[in-house]
């Protein structure tokens, strides 16, 4: 089922969505939605291998994993002082 969606975008990039169709001999409907699976698929394949950046070497720390545990558990209760 189809919904009607709405967005003010610059006149460039509505020509070229529409040179895109007559191009490609599809709808503008075509093109967008295309862009948005195509633009979907690259941020959710860019957060999966994010990850592995993110976290490589997360265990190799400065501090000891007991000193880790207290700073963990000190935050916690500042939050909880924090909502009396």
């Amino acid at each position: 089922m189809d919904k009607v969606f709405s967005a003010r975008i610059d006149e460039s990039v509505a020509a070229r969505i529409n040179s895109l169709a007559r191009q490609l001999h599809s709808t503008k409907k075509q093109v967008v939605e295309r862009a948005v699976e195509l633009y979907a698929a690259k941020v959710e394949h860019e957060e999966e291998s994010g990850f592995l950046d993110q976290s490589f070497g997360a265990w190799k720390r400065d501090e000891s994993s007991q000193e880790s545990v207290e700073a963990a558990r000190t935050a916690f209760r500042a939050s909880f002082e924090r909502m009396r």
